[in-house]
């Protein structure tokens, strides 16, 4: 929320499909997938999480960093790249860089303490994040931070038309217009999350530095599934008690999330080169459960309503050796140069679930509308992970780059950088390179360009995520269905059968052309045209099913009655657009001071190429295609096409007033038919933030997120579940106006 405050280009819808999306932000950087999105902190690339967004509508497939799991009390400042910078520092820096850098005081003690609640009265938070830094040895520091949030769920549904049957006499049921707790997915979830880091640097002997960082989380997280309807298998299969779910089942999905990540190096110098040796680890835990669920196939006897239904695992280790120095070349500047070394080595595991969420047992139901039916197998909202789809996937990679920077005069700069990287399996290596100029052809007002490209090897997790579960898909008229759908490994046999093929890395290619301003003292102005191709990106195809996918899951060892999906190198994508910033500073003498700064993004994703429809696919007829029109339309119009930001910052005495207004543009939510499309209108959402110094040590606030209580345009509710009034996602979130106190201290 920080970042989407700050950079127009960067959004993270709060609520975004199903799966794990409620808890892992679907982030996008100038209209790309959150892992195009290369993160460091200090410098020093951050893992990935374990947790796939592969039920999510924006990002969908990507395996991005939880910038979440990073305590804000430890950050002291955040550095944006929004160039294409694969060649200085890794192949997956296709929309930029994001380095956040840690606080590095060495003395005092800071609190924050903040408690609000939604306009309506839920989603109550309390967060707690505290700071101390410390003298270490002679030069050195230490500094340690704690951030705890509670999060309380949030639930938008409105009213629901049941579908309760009539009663015995022919009446309509009246439960059939009371809610009864229908749809309470529809909101955010239970987020409970406990962080800590720590930043420090020691110097030695012989002008050599050692230093170290680290961040630890802990995460449990809640969120309603969606809700079955009271005429479905969970509502009328009953058992000597009665039904289990008599107004139709609506199951929980349930994380418990360890994550951290350690750094030690050391830095100094030799031969006049500054050298910088690391190691990073991080790893990424999520342990899924699910509640209030059933394995309606293994009979009547409901009493067990809790499933372990997976472990996900990311563990990442990186190894760098850099080394910079300015060369005298016999030119008038010396020749800026760097180069290094780094190695990687990468492991996802998705570990099984316990048996009872996957089995398929022999429960024939005996009487009722359902007699004669066996139930589908595992569980009825998410499925565990089966024996056949845990497994583990490893991969090691080294590079080397070189980086040369040159005042070719007093003016003109020039910059070269040339990556090669080595990946094992069967992704080979590739050479990144980046060109950048900048020519300053009046003093404060220069030029400046650059021309890249990327490599994108497909994440561990793409090649090796598989689950089941059940996708809510709209037909429009406030209908939906619910499709079982399996997401298939590419290489398991029953996705090549359906037309997977061995994912491919990405490729991109990134031109940008600027200019900037200092017309006056304490006036900047910034304009940056983009322009980034990538072939091969890796989506999500839409759900495949029918009789014939059925009949061919069905022959490699799946149950029938099941739908598919699998990630594939799907189309080639073209995003163009324009970064805007001004920033502007102002002294009222006995009036105070203000900061005022406008930013604006547009940016446009089209297709310019879309993979062939396998024979396997297109042989079952005209209907089925790799990546169907509610992909197509997700990818290239989900996220809103422009953003603006204007913001101001105003002191006066001991009143510090935070004032930012942002315009998000027209998005929309695509539909495989073109009449169910949702396209959302701009909205203004307005944040303000009241701080007021009591003393030196102690600072009150209070402030509104989304102060005039903005929702996106209401499209109509599913009626039998009071769903979906404001679309499955928006980029400034479901729950409208948000209010606060902060209490703060420092010492």
């Amino acid at each position: 929320d920080i970042v989407t405050r700050l950079l127009p280009s960067f959004n993270a819808p709060t609520i975004n499909g199903g799966g794990t999306a409620f808890l892992v932000r679907g982030i996008s950087m100038r209209g790309l997938g959150g892992d195009q999105v290369l993160i460091l902190v200090n410098g020093k690339r951050r893992h990935n999480t374990a947790m796939i967004n592969n039920n999510a509508r924006v990002g969908t497939a990507a395996v991005p960093v939880d910038l979440d799991l990073i305590p804000t009390a430890a950050i002291e400042r955040i550095e944006v790249l929004r160039d294409g910078a694969a060649a200085q520092y890794g192949s997956d820096a296709i929309a930029g860089v994001i380095n956040i850098i840690l606080k590095k005081d060495d003395s005092g003690v800071t609190s924050d303490s903040s408690l609000g609640q939604y306009y309506s009265g839920d989603g109550t938070t309390g967060h707690e994040a505290a700071n101390l830094g410390t003298t270490l040895g002679d030069g050195g520091f230490f500094n340690l931070s704690f951030d705890a949030k509670s999060q309380e769920p949030y639930d938008r549904a409105g009213s629901v038309q049941g579908r309760f049957p009539n009663l015995a006499n022919g009446q309509p049921d009246p439960r059939n217009s009371q809610r009864h707790g229908w749809g309470e997915e529809y909101g955010l979830g239970r987020d409970r999350t406990a962080s800590t880091a720590y930043n420090l640097e020691l110097p030695l002997q012989n002008d050599v530095t050692l230093y170290s960082f680290s961040t630890f989380s802990y995460r449990d997280g809640k969120k309603v599934l969606g809700h079955r309807a009271p005429t479905d298998i969970t509502a009328l299969v009953g058992n000597t008690d009665g039904q289990p779910y008599p107004k139709g089942g609506q199951a929980t999905r349930e994380v418990k999330e360890t994550d951290y990540q350690f750094a030690v190096g050391g830095k100094g110098q030799v031969a006049n080169w500054d050298w910088d040796l690391s190691t990073t680890y991080g790893r990424d835990k999520a342990k899924l459960y699910t509640d209030n669920n059933l394995n309606i196939s293994n009979g009547p006897d409901f009493s067990q309503q809790r499933f372990h239904l997976a472990d996900e695992t990311f563990d990442q280790w990186t190894n760098n050796l850099d080394f910079t120095r300015a060369l005298d070349i016999g030119w008038s500047s010396p020749l800026e140069t760097s180069f290094g070394i780094e190695y990687r080595w990468e492991k996802f595991e998705l570990g099984e679930g316990e048996p009872n969420s996957y089995n398929y047992g022999t429960y024939v139901i005996p009487s009722g509308q359902y007699a004669g039916r066996r139930p589908d197998p595992g569980l009825f909202s998410v499925n565990g992970t089966s024996p056949e789809d845990a497994n583990a996937k490893i991969r090691h990679s080294g590079a080397a780059y070189v980086d040369f920077g040159l005042n070719i005069t007093s003016q003109w700069y020039a910059a070269f950088a040339l990556r090669q990287e080595q990946y094992n399996q069967d992704i080979g290596e590739t050479t990144s390179g980046k060109f950048t100029t900048r020519y300053e052809f009046l003093p404060g007002y220069a030029f400046r360009a650059a021309v890249s490209n990327g490599f994108r090897a497909p994440s561990l997790a793409q090649n090796a995520f598989s689950a089941t579960s059940s996708v809510t898909q709209f037909l429009g008229g406030g209908l939906t269905t619910t499709a079982r759908t399996k997401q298939m490994r590419p290489d398991s046999p029953e996705a090549i059968a359906l037309g997977a093929e061995t994912l491919k890395p990405e490729k991109s290619r990134n031109y940008s052309l600027g200019f900037t301003a200092e017309p006056i003292e304490r006036l900047r102005f910034t304009a940056d045209l983009y322009l980034i191709d990538i072939d091969d990106r890796i989506l999500q195809t839409g759900i495949l099913s029918g009789t014939k996918v059925s009949d061919i899951l069905e022959a490699n060892g799946l149950p029938r009655n099941l739908s598919g999906q699998y990630f594939a190198n799907a189309a080639d994508t073209r995003t163009k657009g324009i970064d805007l910033v001004l920033d502007y500073s102002q002294n009222f003498g006995e009036y105070g001071s203000a900061k005022w700064s406008v930013a604006y993004n547009h940016n446009k994703t089209t297709i310019r190429d879309l993979a062939e429809t396998p024979s396997a696919l297109s042989s079952l007829g005209s209907g089925y295609v790799l990546f169907d029109r509610q992909q197509q339309i997700d990818l290239t119009k989900a996220t809103p096409k422009d953003k603006w930001i204007f913001s101001t910052n105003y002191r006066l005495d001991d009143w510090n007033v935070n004032l930012a207004v942002s315009r998000y543009g027209e998005y929309t939510e695509g539909n495989n038919n073109p009449a169910n499309d949702r396209t959302y209108s701009p909205k203004w959402i307005t944040d303000i933030d009241v701080a007021y110094d009591l003393s030196d040590n102690v600072t009150v606030a209070v402030g509104a997120n989304n102060l005039f209580d903005e929702y996106p345009d209401s499209i109509g509710i599913v009626p039998w579940a009071g769903t979906y009034e404001y679309g499955m996602f928006s980029p400034y979130g479901l729950g409208g106006g948000y209010y606060y106190g902060r209490l703060s201290l420092a010492f």
